[in-house]
C-alpha cells in the first residue's frame, strides 16, 4: 500500500474520498501528515499483552469513528499530537523495543496505514521482531485488514454495538454492527487461534473487547453472543467495565456501570461457554487510566542529550 491511498481516502468504512495530500481532512479529522500523540510503555492492557514492562503503545491522532463518549477524545479529534516522519516512527518502534516492550501496540492507526506499513518495513530491516498489535475500534474494511497480513500479529478490536440505532446515536455509524462483526471474522482468519509464549505473552491471535455501557446491558450481551456465535473460543474475550463518563453526557451515559450490570454481563459470557477471557475491577473506570497525550516518546531527544 502506497501514499496514493491518501489521495482519495477509503482506508476506513467511511470511504469519504477526501484528498488528504492536498490538505483535506477526512472524517478522521487528520490529513496525510503522520501525527502521533504518545509513545510509551503501557501497563493497562490485557495481561497477555503487557509482559514484564508493558506494551509498547503508540497513540495516533485522529479516528474514523468519533464516539461521543470517547475518553481519548483529545487525540480522536486530532487536537493533540505532533507531525513526524515515517523514519521517526520507525525509530520510535525500535526505542520501544529497547525499553523492553512486550509488543508494538498501534492504537487507532487506520487513518495512517500506508505510513505505518512503511515504518514497520524500515524497523524490521533494522532488526525489529516484536509482535505487532493492531488496536482498533473494530470499524475496519476488508482491504485494510488484507493490507495488514504479514504485519499485524495480534488484532485487538472493539465490538461496541449490536444495534444500528445505537451505533448511529453514539458513533454516527449505523453500519458499525455488521462491519465490525465481519472485520472480527477476517481478523481471526488472518491470525488463527491464540498462540502464547512459555511465559504467557500473546504472540499471535485476536482479543475482542466488549465495552459495557451504562444502561446498555442487553445490547452488550447481544454483541457478545454474536461474536461467540461467529468465533467461539478461537478468540480471547475482554469484558470491559472501564467506561468513564465524559463531561456533558446525557443519562444513562452520565454514570458508570453498576456492579449488578457488570456481574450480569460476566454471567452471560459464562453461560455462552466463553473459555478464555478477562474481566475488570471497578477501579478500571477511573481518570487515572487515561494516558496523558503530552508527546511522551514522540519527538527525538535533542542532539547531545544524556542517557
Amino acid at each position: 500500500m502506497t501514499d496514493a491511498a491518501y489521495r482519495s481516502c477509503r482506508l476506513c468504512p467511511r470511504a469519504c474520498g477526501v484528498d488528504r495530500t492536498a490538505g483535506g481532512l477526512g472524517v478522521c479529522r487528520v490529513g496525510a501528515d503522520l501525527f502521533v500523540a504518545r509513545a510509551a510503555l503501557h501497563l493497562w492492557e490485557e495481561p497477555c499483552l503487557v509482559g514484564d514492562k508493558g506494551s509498547g503503545a503508540v497513540f495516533f491522532s485522529g479516528c474514523g469513528l468519533g464516539c461521543i463518549y470517547c475518553q481519548n477524545r483529545e487525540i480522536a479529534r486530532g487536537d493533540a499530537g505532533a507531525a513526524i516522519t515515517v523514519e521517526r516512527l520507525a525509530d520510535i518502534f525500535l526505542e520501544l523495543r529497547d525499553a523492553g516492550a512486550a509488543n508494538l501496540n498501534l492504537v487507532t492507526g487506520t487513518q495512517f496505514l500506508p505510513s505505518i506499513l512503511r515504518a514497520l518495513d524500515l524497523a524490521r530491516a533494522r532488526g525489529l521482531s516484536l509482535p505487532v498489535v493492531w488496536n482498533t475500534g473494530g470499524y475496519e474494511t476488508a482491504d485494510t485488514l488484507d493490507a495488514l497480513r504479514g504485519y499485524a500479529d495480534i488484532f485487538l478490536p472493539d465490538m461496541k454495538y449490536a444495534r444500528s440505532e445505537t451505533a448511529r446515536e453514539l458513533s454516527h455509524a449505523p453500519d458499525y454492527p455488521e462491519v465490525a462483526l465481519a472485520a472480527i471474522g477476517k481478523m481471526v482468519e488472518i491470525t488463527g487461534e491464540p498462540v502464547f509464549s512459555d511465559d504467557g505473552r500473546l504472540l499471535r491471535g485476536t482479543v475482542v473487547r466488549l465495552l459495557l455501557l451504562p444502561g446498555r446491558l442487553l445490547e452488550a450481551k447481544t454483541a457478545l453472543s454474536r461474536v461467540y456465535r461467529l468465533c467461539g473460543n478461537a478468540v480471547i474475550y475482554s469484558l470491559l467495565r472501564q467506561y468513564t463518563p465524559q463531561p456533558g453526557m446525557n443519562p444513562p451515559l452520565d454514570r458508570r456501570v453498576t456492579g449488578w450490570e457488570y456481574a450480569s454481563f460476566v454471567d452471560h459470557a459464562v453461560s455462552l461457554g466463553v473459555a478464555r477471557g478477562y474481566t475488570q475491577e471497578a477501579e478500571s473506570a477511573a481518570e487515572s487510566f487515561i494516558p496523558a497525550f503530552d508527546l511522551t516518546g514522540v519527538l527525538p531527544e535533542p542532539s547531545g542529550a544524556s542517557n
